[in-house]
């Protein structure tokens, strides 16, 4: 039995001590505020942590802290102008969510069987690497957050790469406006199919390096097996997406699932969680299925320079205007679009009025709002150690949170 010590006032006139036992004690629950500006929340989040000693009872994220304004933005300036507001969502995925927003207003232009197969495959191209530099910065900043230095340097030193090679076709090193409605902003500049194969080749026994560094690592293992398990029935219910859904065990992918661009002609897996360390959903999963995911991306951007370099080969530059008209006014309609973005599923509603060439409502459907909301449920009983590796492998962005 627990026991706790307490002298009696006049402890000097009697010096045996009083007896409480545990039981009998009502412990004190403290109010800690983690963040808005701690390295552990991932940007400008405030966790207001209830706890009981080191024990978290509950979690209150408060948002806010960097609002986009996204919605207002896209509502207040022509279709084809929103493409930069979009890269600052989530702007570490920037490529990816530009092609689900080109995507929906094609779609509602009624084009999509227009664009050149060549535009197709080079927008796979750069989302994948795009993809791949997502995932490097939520394995490194998350092997940062619960102690691991080494595989942080690892990943932005590859990261760079990818980053050098997106600013050689776009121009801009984070927040690219590349792909376009109807295509994109230029095609890709000469020999970069020949330098990005290079890349493809070297990434290849440093994803091996990595996972024996860290996704193997016993200490990492045992930082984050059976931690923040996220049953699928819950995030299911919580409409949670992207690699937190697929880490609970369900291979839901929008690429296999929707098939849109030319996914439906490349092959690659979908991972899933299956509590190999520890229990389906926890922590330790959603890493793996993100170090997983990197592994077939590669594989994804090695079809996708076979594509470029036999089938699709470089005739003459594709001019968006040939199949845009130059004022975007779709047809009165509603639709709403979704993609595969590195976090999940980030969609886009649609309204128009067939009159204006701005969308009368746009309504962001965004991954990481929707996956930071099943944080209470998945960090309460807990220690507060435990509470940043919970934190830190659900992979928010607070751009698109707020967006």
């Amino acid at each position: 039995m627990d026991i706790q010590y307490q002298y009696h006032p006049d402890h000097l006139k009697n010096s045996e001590p009083t007896v409480y036992s545990a039981e009998g004690l009502k412990s004190e629950e403290m109010l800690i505020n983690l963040g808005p500006q701690h390295p552990s929340t991932h940007g400008v989040l405030r966790l207001e942590v209830i706890s009981d000693g080191e024990v978290v009872k509950d979690v209150v994220p408060h948002l806010g802290y960097l609002h986009r304004c996204f919605e207002k933005h896209a509502e207040s300036v022509p279709y084809n102008q929103v493409i930069p507001y979009v890269d600052r969502m989530d702007y570490v995925a920037a490529m990816n969510s530009e092609h689900a927003y080109a995507m929906g207003v094609e779609r509602m232009l009624g084009i999509t069987d227009k664009i050149p197969k060549r535009v197709e495959y080079i927008r796979v191209l750069v989302a994948e690497l795009n993809r791949l530099a997502s995932h490097f910065v939520a394995i490194g900043t998350y092997g940062l957050d619960i102690g691991a230095f080494t595989p942080f340097l690892w990943v932005m030193r590859d990261r760079e790469h990818i980053q050098r090679l997106l600013e050689w076709a776009s121009g801009a090193r984070m927040l690219y406006n590349y792909i376009w409605i109807g295509g994109l902003f230029y095609d890709l500049p000469v020999g970069f199919e020949e330098r990005c194969a290079s890349f493809s080749k070297y990434l290849k026994p440093k994803l091996k390096d990595l996972e024996n560094l860290l996704i193997s690592n016993k200490i990492f293992i045992d930082r984050t097996a059976k931690v923040g398990t996220l049953p699928l029935d819950l995030a299911i219910n919580y409409g949670v997406t992207g690699p937190m859904l697929r880490g609970s065990g369900l291979k839901f992918d929008l690429r296999r699932v929707d098939g849109y661009s030319v996914y439906p002609e490349l092959d690659f897996e979908v991972p899933i969680g299956s509590g190999e360390m520890g229990e389906v959903g926890d922590c330790w999963d959603r890493t793996w299925v993100r170090f997983r995911e990197c592994e077939e991306s590669v594989k994804i951007i090695d079809q996708c320079l076979e594509r470029l370099t036999s089938d699709c080969k470089r005739t003459r530059d594709f001019d968006p205007r040939e199949v845009v008209p130059k004022k975007i006014r779709p047809k009165a309609q509603d639709l709403y679009v979704r993609a595969e973005n590195p976090k999940g599923e980030l969609g886009f509603f649609f309204r128009a009025d067939g009159r204006a060439d701005q969308a009368i409502r746009c309504k962001a459907r965004a991954c990481s709002f929707v996956n930071l909301s099943v944080l209470p449920e998945i960090s309460r009983g807990y220690m507060l150690s435990d509470l940043i590796a919970i934190m830190g492998s659900l992979d928010v962005v607070m751009g698109e949170v707020d967006r």
